[in-house]
């Protein structure tokens, strides 16, 4: 069972790469974005659409984990005010 997990974890990772190797081929045209005045030079379409999907994957899970603490935070003061208040 679990080389059959890997075997399939492997062909997906294998997929996976082969779409993103197919998206990055086909979109070689040249782009050029400007932001607050500030132009960046001419590059291929799918890097700046790549580099926003990592910073996306990068930063989603810290965001998330940042509102697990928050929650965690918020769940023990409450506890710790009903425990003074039964007091």
């Amino acid at each position: 069972m679990r080389n059959l997990k890997r075997a399939l974890a492997a062909l997906f990772v294998l997929l996976l790469a082969a779409v993103v190797l197919f998206f990055v081929l086909e979109n070689q045209q040249g782009v050029s974005l400007v932001l607050f005045g500030w132009s960046a030079p001419a590059l291929p379409v799918a890097v700046p659409v790549l580099a926003a999907l990592v910073v996306g994957l990068a930063v989603g899970p810290l965001l998330g984990a940042y509102g697990l603490m928050r929650g965690k935070r918020k769940m023990r003061a409450s506890a710790r005010r009903a425990a003074l208040s039964v007091n």
